[in-house]
Formats: C-alpha cells, structure tokens, sequence
C-alpha cells in the first residue's frame, strides 16, 4: 500500500486524536488482509498506542477468533452492518483497546453473498458505542481495499475529534 498524501493525513489526525484521549487501537480486519493493521503500525508513537489485531479473512474465523454468531453470519451476511459492528467490540474487548475499528466488505473480483464488489462496512467502536458505516468502492481489487483503509482510518479520527 502506498503510504501517500490522503493516508499520511489521515493517520497523522488520528494518532495526535489518539495521544490527546491517550488511547489505545486495535482491529478486526477482513477484506483488507492486515493492510489497516499494516497502516497504524505507522501511527506516531505506534509501539504504544496500536495494540494489534485479527486477520479474520475466512467466515469461520469471524465466529471462532472474533465471536461472531453464525446465525447473524446466516441472516445478515459476513459481509454487513451487524457483522462490522460484532468485529470492532471483538477487537476492543479482545485487545483491551480504547478505540476499535473493523473492516469487512467485497474487495472483488467477484461479488459475494449475492452483493456488489466493492460493498465495504467499517466499524469504529469507542466511548461505549459503536459507529458503522457502508461504503461502496467502484475500483479492483487493490483499489477497494486501500480505499476501504483510508475510510477506516479517516472514521476512527472523525469519531474522536
């Protein structure tokens, strides 16, 4: 991922965000692969406020690492609201952290569950709520998954300003 202008903004925003609350972030990644984990280990100060997080590609391991309930997966699909919201509480309870975000969505090149590529929900769990947002991405692949992170890092900083 190329760690650009609209990345570097935006992760510069949410890690002074970060150190004014003296918070802490952790993720819930799927369609993304690790590359959101891979952009706040970047943060300023990144060794003390980024804790880590769960790469959860397959649906299995939404429901056995993050918690999440087959029959939400069954009803709403992995790739949905509820779903990015079940992530981003996973991550915040599992690492302890004092902000959490989640990314789940359809990178491409083939739709799934019946929905668009591009279809992307993230999550952002803090001060005891949670906040999800859909997206939808017209890129490929690469596109759509970069996309998905910079929304995912500019909603964490948004949430906390």
């Amino acid at each position: 991922m190329d760690a650009g202008a609209p990345v570097g903004a935006e992760l510069g925003r949410l890690g002074r965000a970060l150190k004014a609350r003296d918070l802490t972030v952790a993720v819930a990644e799927s369609m993304t692969g690790g590359l959101l984990a891979a952009a706040l280990a970047d943060l300023p100060e990144a060794s003390t406020r980024f804790l880590g997080g769960v790469v959860s590609y397959r649906t299995d391991k939404k429901m056995d690492l993050l918690g999440v309930p087959e029959d939400v997966i069954r009803r709403d699909g992995v790739i949905s609201e509820t779903t990015a919201r079940l992530m981003a509480q996973a991550a915040l309870r599992l690492f302890g952290a004092g902000l959490a975000i989640s990314v789940t969505g359809i990178a491409g090149p083939q739709s799934q569950e019946g929905k668009p590529v591009g279809l992307t929900y993230i999550g952002v769990a803090v001060d005891g709520r949670t906040e999800v947002r859909e997206f939808r991405w017209p890129g490929g692949r690469a596109a759509n998954r970069v996309a998905s992170v910079e929304a995912a890092i500019g909603l964490a900083a948004d949430l906390l300003e």
